[in-house]
This record gives C-alpha cells, sequence and structure tokens, in this order.
C-alpha cells in the first residue's frame, strides 16, 4: 500500500504515538479519521494538520464502549468513505502490584476496577474497533485493507503490570489470529510493540524509576513517537508483512 492511498482510523489520535501515526499519514497525503476522549487535543491535531496534503478528521470515541465505538465507525465512514486502515493504538495505564505488605504487614491487592479498567480500553476496546472495522470494510467490499494493533514489549510480563502485560499479550495474541480470520477478505493484520516511548503516559512514571528503566535499554535512551511511526510506515509499504509484531524497543528485553 502506498502512504498516499491510505484511509485511516487511528485511535488515542489526540497525544503519544497516536498523534505522530495521524500527523506523519496527513502529512505524506493520507486522509485520516482520529479518535480520542480528548476532544480539545483532536481539535488541535486538525488545526495542525490543515496544511498538509492530507486531512485529518477528530471525533469523539470512547473504545471501552460498544455503543460509542459503533457511532464512530458510521461518523467516520461518512467522512471518508473508503476506509482501508485502521490503527489501534489507544491505550492506559493503571500500574500496581497484584498483592503487597506495608510496614505495618497490612495487605494490599490489585482492585479489580483497576484491572478491569485497563484490560476494557486495550483489548476490549481493540477488539470492538476491529470487529466493526472489519464488517464494515467487508460490507463495502474495500480491498486491500490493514490493520495494525499497538502492543507493548512489556506483553511479556512486567512486574507491576499484571493488567497492562495482559492486555497487551492478548492483544499479540489476536493480532495474529485476525490476520488468519482475516486474509481470504483481503486483509493484513500486524502489530508494533514500543518499549519505552517519550509520551504523555510516561507522566505517571517519577523521574528516579524512568532514570532506571532507562538504564536497562541498551541503546540508554527511550524512544520518540517518531520512531514508532517507522515501523508503521514499513508495515503499510511491505504487501508481505501480517500476523507478527515488531519489537521497537531499543534492545531491550523483560
Amino acid at each position: 500500500m502506498k502512504l498516499e492511498d491510505i484511509r485511516a482510523i487511528v485511535t488515542g489520535s489526540a497525544s503519544g504515538i497516536g498523534r505522530c501515526i495521524t500527523l506523519e499519514l496527513a502529512r505524506a497525503g493520507a486522509k485520516v479519521v482520529g479518535g480520542d476522549l480528548d476532544v480539545d487535543g483532536l481539535k488541535a491535531l486538525e488545526a495542525e494538520s490543515a496544511e498538509f496534503s492530507g486531512k485529518v478528521y477528530g471525533i469523539y470515541l470512547d473504545v471501552a464502549n460498544e455503543v460509542s465505538v459503533k457511532d464512530f465507525i458510521i461518523q467516520a465512514f461518512e467522512k471518508i468513505q473508503d476506509i482501508n486502515t485502521l490503527v489501534n493504538n489507544a491505550g492506559i495505564l493503571r500500574d500496581g502490584l497484584l498483592v503487597t505488605q506495608d510496614e505495618e504487614g497490612w495487605l494490599r491487592k490489585l482492585p479489580t476496577a483497576q484491572w478491569k479498567r485497563v484490560i476494557d480500553v486495550n483489548l476490549t476496546g481493540a477488539f470492538l474497533m476491529a470487529r466493526e472495522f472489519a464488517a464494515t470494510v467487508i460490507e463495502k467490499n474495500i480491498t486491500p485493507s490493514l490493520i495494525v494493533n499497538i502492543s507493548s514489549i512489556t506483553r511479556s510480563g512486567n512486574p507491576g503490570q499484571s493488567n497492562y502485560s495482559a492486555s497487551k499479550a492478548g492483544l499479540d495474541a489476536d493480532t495474529r489470529t485476525w490476520a488468519l480470520e482475516l486474509a481470504p477478505f483481503g486483509f493484513r493484520v500486524a502489530g508494533i510493540a514500543p518499549g519505552l516511548t517519550n509520551t504523555p503516559i510516561l507522566s505517571r512514571v517519577s523521574t528516579e524509576a524512568l532514570a532506571e528503566m532507562t538504564k536497562q535499554i541498551p541503546l540508554g535512551r527511550i524512544a520518540e513517537p517518531y520512531e514508532i511511526w517507522q515501523a508503521m510506515r514499513f508495515i503499510i509499504e511491505c504487501d508481505y508483512f501480517t500476523g507478527s509484531i515488531i519489537d521497537v524497543d531499543g534492545g531491550v528485553r523483560f
């Protein structure tokens, strides 16, 4: 697929990796519908992309809400009739240890709501988006088509992130599953697993903790969103790439 032929949906597009992917697609001439809870961020995204050869439309989206997802898909295809690409990027962190004990011996457990919220957004949200997008694309006979899921290198497990790691491991499994299921309809499905990346989500991490994590990266620094975009560009342009995940992690392994 050529970049200028892309008509895309990008979730979580108001900031971070999603914002970078949206802007770079528009810069290359693609048409993009960005979805996010942050309406002001979407308006800023539209304004920043105004001078690009492509076009960006921002629409409110709560990926964890089935009604919101269905409404968003309808609105997105009204804006751009022949959307052929979905980037499942929306995700959140709600870190916490499964069980911990304070100095007085009191046990604290990871709240079920904290577990469920991350699964609802990161995994169920991607499922809802992929299902509604794929169904619409198949009904409209749009081919070739592409789904790219943004995973994480913590999918193999990381202390304090049982909810996040589980959501990303599940997303990887679905990436491979959907690649097999949707291939007969002209889809490719692939994933990108970033390591630590310079996005607003890192604001939840203390300076000391971030410095300690950075020491574990062989390249000695965190990634920039543009470096994740470069993996996205490869997936778009390589028509034989499907069912696999690209790690962009600076060499770190958990």
